[in-house]
This record gives structure tokens, sequence and C-alpha cells, in this order.
């Protein structure tokens, strides 16, 4: 007598993932923040002294607008330079700790420091200033200040050209 076996039908596989109820969608991970994700603390703890000293820029501002004098001119660059040293101090320590990159910002700023610099030197030893000279120097600075702030950036932000991410306050 030959023995019958029964063969059975195969079934595909179930699938490795189990579906979920519709009511319930799967949890993403909590994102960790990293110490790169936090805004870098300046070197003199908690002190506000970059607000300061954009506080007192704008006062001198309203000062010098308020004043129509050649001292009100003065007040209104002085408060100018301290405003924009506050907003420059906090771009460099945010560029150079790798959490947002101002490398532009950064070299713009050694452009025109440059430019600066050569017109008020050929204005002193001169007497006159070409105006195409300072600004061929600002252009000349601000190339090479540019790919070397971009690097300086990678190396600080482990390798990123540039960070886009939320603005937490």
């Amino acid at each position: 007598m030959a023995k019958s076996r029964k063969r059975r039908k195969r079934r595909p596989r179930a699938q490795a993932q189990t579906a979920l109820p519709k009511s319930r969608a799967p949890v993403e991970p909590a994102v960790r923040r990293t110490a790169r994700d936090e805004r870098p603390q300046p070197l003199w703890g908690s002190f506000p002294l970059t607000e300061l000293t954009v506080l007192v820029g704008l006062i001198m501002l309203i000062l010098g607008f308020a004043t129509g004098s050649f001292a009100g001119t003065l007040l209104i660059a002085v408060g100018i330079a301290l405003a924009s040293l506050g907003g420059l101090e906090l771009a460099i320590r945010e560029h150079f700790t790798g959490y947002r990159s101002h490398s532009v910002l950064l070299a713009l700023a050694c452009a025109m420091f440059s430019a600066a610099l050569l017109y008020a030197l050929a204005a002193v030893v001169f007497g006159s200033v070409i105006p195409v000279m300072p600004v061929a120097v600002g252009v000349v600075v601000f190339v090479p200040a540019l790919i070397a702030l971009r690097n300086a950036f990678k190396r600080a932000s482990g390798g990123l050209s540039f960070r886009i991410g939320p603005l937490r306050g």
C-alpha cells in the first residue's frame, strides 16, 4: 500500500512589520540636542555684554539723531560702530564654534575694515583718495577671507559648509 502524502500549499510569509492600528501613528524618537545645537556661551559668562553694547549703540544713535550738530554726527557714527561690534562679536562666536555660518558677513567686515583703513591712510598721507583703490582692496581682501572663513567653519562644524536649522532663541 502506498502511503499518501498530504501536500500543503505554501503561503507567502507574513512581513516582518506588523500593522499598527490606524489610531496610533508610529512614534518618532526624540531628537537629542548635542553641544553643537546649542548657542555658544560668551567667554564672560552670563553677563549680557553684547546686548548692553548694542543697547548703548542704539541710545547713542537716538541721541545723535536728536542732536543736529557735529556732535550729533559723531554720536551717530559711534552708535553705529558700537551696535555693529555687538552683532559682529555674536557672529564671530557662532561662526567659530560651528553653530551658524557667518562666512560672508565676516569676510565683508574684513573687506570693509581694510578699505576704510586704506581710505584713512591715503587721506592722511596723500591728502586725497582715488575712490577705486579702497573698493579694489576690499574685493581683494574679501575673496581669500571668504574662503578661509568657510574652511574654518567646516572644521568647527565637523565638515558642514553651512548650517540651517530652526532658530531657537
